[in-house]
Order: C-alpha cells, then sequence, then structure tokens
C-alpha cells in the first residue's frame, strides 16, 4: 500500500482511499499478533524494556481516540480505563531503566472488543467529517492519518518484539512466514567513491504526504567526497569481528556500550544462535541455518564497535555514515514510494517478511540496498531542521529524543510501510535498540553539523 497524496485530487474519492489505508493498516496489524502461540504470550514481556505485547495490541487503537479527543473532536470516550492505561510506552529511554510495574492490563477478550469498537467510530469520521483537499496538519483528518501512521509504526517494532519472544510462543503462518531464499555464497565488501556534493534535508507546507514533525523545516549540508560501503556489512563480513573476539575486546566499544554489554552478556548479535559450533539466525518465526549474504542485524553500539574493529585491520578511518551522507547517496533518485508499481527494492512487504541477499536487488550508482532490506544506523543524532515546530497534537513525538542520545536510521526495512518507507521519513532510537536494522560504512573527513541546539 502508499501512504495517500494529501494535497490533490478529489475530495470524495480521497475520503475512500484514506477508508481504504485506515482498514488495510488496522486489520494488518490485528493479523500480526495471529502469530502469537496463545493467549499467555500476550502477557509474557519478550523484551524486560518493554511492555509485553498486548500492551501494543491496545495502545495503537487507543492512540486515534486520545489524539482526536486532544484536537477537539466532540466524541465520547469508548472505556476511559484502557484509554489511560494503554496511553503511553516505555520511555525507552535507557537500557537499564528496567519497568517492573504491575500493570493490570485488559483481557484479550476485552481488548478485541474494544478494538472493534474503535474500528467502528473511525469509520464513521472518515465518512462523516467535513474536509477538503489539501488536508492541513489541524484537520481532524490528518489526525486520523496520524492514528493511521503510528499504527504502522508499531506494525514493525511489534514484529521486532514477537521476534524477541522465544520460538515456542509463535507460530508460522502465512504470509509472515515468506522469507528471502538463504544462499550460502558471500559477497566480498569494497569501498565505492562518493564525489562532493551539496544536499538539501527537510519537507515543507507544500508537501503532498502525511509527516511528522520531525521531518518539517530545512536543512542544507555541503559534503566532502567520501567513500562508502557498496554493501550493507553482510553476516559474514560480521562473522570476522565476532570470531576476532570482538565482543570480548573493550578497545572497540564505547562507554555506554560497554555497560550495556556487561548488561546484556552479548558474545554475537542477539538474532544469532549457535548449536553443536553451527550459527542459526532467528528470523521472526523461525529458526533458519545462517543466511550469510544477509545483513548483519545489530544495533548502533554493535555497528560502531565494528566500524572501530574495521578501521584497526584496515588503517582506514570507517564508521558509520552521517544523515546527511546517506541522504546525498540518494541524490537524484527518484524512487519514492509514490513512483513506484512494484517496489524496486526489499520493502513495504512487498516481497519477504525478511532480509534478504545484500545483492539481491539492483544498486543505485554502484551502491547496493540505499533502500530496504534492513533499517541502516547512523553516526548522526536526530535534530530539529530550521523551523520545526512540535505538533501540537502529539508535541511528545520528537522533542524526548533531541537529546543528542538517539541515532537516526535511514532506509527503511523489509517491514517498513506507510511514512516509514518514504525517502524523508527520519526516526531515531537509543543506541541499545534493536529493530530490523544493519549498517553500512564510509571514510569520511565530514564534520557532524547539526541544524540547531538540542532541544532540553
Amino acid at each position: 500500500s502508499k501512504s495517500p497524496c494529501l494535497s490533490s485530487g478529489k475530495d470524495e474519492e480521497k475520503r475512500q482511499e484514506i477508508r481504504d489505508y485506515f482498514l488495510l493498516t488496522f486489520e494488518t496489524y490485528e493479523d500480526l499478533f495471529l502469530c502469537l502461540k496463545d493467549q499467555s504470550v500476550f502477557f509474557k514481556k519478550s523484551n524486560s524494556l518493554r511492555h509485553p505485547l498486548i500492551f501494543y495490541f491496545g495502545h495503537t487503537a487507543v492512540f486515534y481516540i486520545n489524539k482526536l479527543i486532544s484536537c477537539g473532536l466532540d466524541i465520547e470516550r469508548i472505556n476511559p480505563q484502557i484509554e489511560t492505561i494503554m496511553a503511553i510506552g516505555v520511555d525507552e529511554m535507557s537500557w537499564d531503566d528496567l519497568n517492573d510495574d504491575n500493570y493490570d492490563w485488559p483481557s484479550l477478550e476485552q481488548l478485541k472488543e474494544y478494538r472493534a469498537q474503535v474500528k467502528i467510530l473511525i469509520l464513521k469520521q472518515i465518512d462523516q467529517l467535513d474536509f477538503t483537499l489539501p488536508v492541513k496538519q489541524s484537520d481532524p483528518m490528518w489526525i486520523i492519518m496520524m492514528g493511521i501512521e503510528h499504527e504502522r509504526i508499531h506494525l514493525e517494532t511489534s514484529s521486532v518484539l514477537i521476534r524477541e519472544h522465544s520460538i515456542e510462543s509463535v507460530v508460522i503462518r502465512e504470509p509472515w512466514n515468506q522469507i528471502a531464499p538463504a544462499s550460502q555464497r558471500c559477497i566480498h565488501n569494497e569501498l565505492v567513491n562518493v564525489k562532493a556534493g551539496t544536499v538539501q534535508l527537510g519537507v515543507d507546507e507544500n508537501y503532498q504526504y502525511f509527516s511528522w514533525d520531525n521531518e518539517s523545516g530545512k536543512k542544507e549540508y555541503n559534503s566532502k567526497e567520501f567513500q562508502v560501503s557498496k554493501y550493507l556489512c553482510s553476516n559474514k563480513e560480521y562473522l570476522e569481528f565476532v570470531e576476532d573476539n570482538g565482543y570480548q575486546l573493550s578497545d572497540y566499544w564505547s562507554k555506554e556500550a560497554q555497560e550495556w554489554l556487561s548488561f546484556s552478556q552479548y558474545s554475537r548479535p542477539k538474532f544469532w544462535i549457535k548449536k553443536e559450533n553451527k550459527y542459526y539466525l532467528r528470523t521472526m518465526l523461525e529458526e533458519i541455518p545462517m543466511p550469510w549474504n544477509w545483513p548483519a542485524e545489530v544495533n548502533c553500539h554493535e555497528a560502531e564497535a565494528f566500524c572501530s574493529w574495521k578501521s584497526k585491520q584496515t588503517g582506514k578511518d570507517i564508521k558509520l555514515p552521517s544523515e546527511e551522507e546517506y541522504m546525498l547517496l540518494r541524490e537524484g533518485d527518484d524512487r519514492n514510494q509514490n513512483s513506484w508499481h512494484k517496489a524496486p527494492f526489499n520493502i513495504n512487504l512487498e516481497y519477504f517478511c525478511s532480509p534478504c541477499d545484500v545483492d539481491h536487488f539492483d544498486d543505485y550508482q554502484g551502491i547496493c540496498d540505499l533502500y530496504g532490506n534492513v533499517w541502516q544506523w547512523t553516526r548522526s543524532t536526530i535534530d530539529a531542521f530550521e523551523g520545526f515546530q512540535a505538533h501540537p497534537v502529539y508535541d511528545d513525538f520528537s522533542t524526548p529524543t533531541f537529546d543528542g542520545r538517539h541515532n537516526l536510521i535511514k532506509g527503511a526495512s523489509w517491514a517498513s510501510t506507510g511514512n516509514l518507507s518514504r525517502k524523508e521519513s527520519r526516526y531515531a532510537f537509543r543506541k541499545h535498540f534493536h529493530q530490523h536494522a544493519g549498517f553500512r560504512y564510509v571514510v569520511s573527513e565530514n564534520l557532524e553539523n547539526q541544524s540547531l541546539p538540542l532541544i532540553k
């Protein structure tokens, strides 16, 4: 599916398009949770830093009601208790901020009924709201779009939480088990030269699609020439770091990363499994022989440690790309969500429910997987562009992350849909966070250049 254009077309046709987009989102989200083996799994944490999945099953429906009331729409609450307890998730700000509170969660049946009621209410609002194109950020229809895109974020993050559950907690079912072929061949990575250039970041009031507030504003960046890896770092390439005792040598890890390692006790990537000296990979629903040519899925600490190790091995200053360098790689590439009939890369749930080989899709200017497959960590912490204004209905979406400790991921993954899969999207997480994310690396003399002072 594609994010609806909110600036052109006929009003009633656009109403139907938004209606269809809502239904597809709402129903796909519910379908994902059918991958859980039984009701008890909803109430078990798969990650000690996050709520159990029962919260996320209800949270996205609650979001619609709370935000529509916040924007001044005259609607009645459906269940004030549910709309309170499931309003705000765990504040994923620190790996050691364990959330051990006891919650009186509603039953799964209560939440299924609640979601059914929300579905009826939102469809009624879509059918009856007065609106004209273009849809403005202050319009109730924009807030409905915000709810849809918010649920699509949780479609992706919930798939990660399902992946973090034990294999006994999930069931293999269509279409979520449609993973890519796992070839045993391995591609040797290499560096590609990138010319100096200027890149423009940010969207303005004429942008035709839903956008989050951190995407708005403007920034111009002048980049020196640099080099970038042709491919995402593969599992095979990352294995060299693991087998060279990369997780045991503190020299490669920052102070925060060492603390996280001590907490996590990892000696290899989270989704790698070693049995009888053979490696396997946990996908969302299965354990499969290690696909060495798929991208290595790691957090930012692990990606940075690999770069430190690679620097020592090569004698070059290897590091993660900045947001600006990544966007410069995409400069001139007009393959955005609205332009494709079928996606030309592993994105939007159009091909696989897993990563695929790092050279599976055609490259752009000599670089593969600039878009899709897995998210790509950058060395840039998220900041505000010039002209940034927090959206008044969701004013805590971006500003809490402008703390210098949330690194941007770019490029989207196989599970990214909606706004997530657009070129302009900006998402950031703490460095210990696991997403469907990997990395590529650069050799660069470019300095960091934040747009605005950090917002406290």
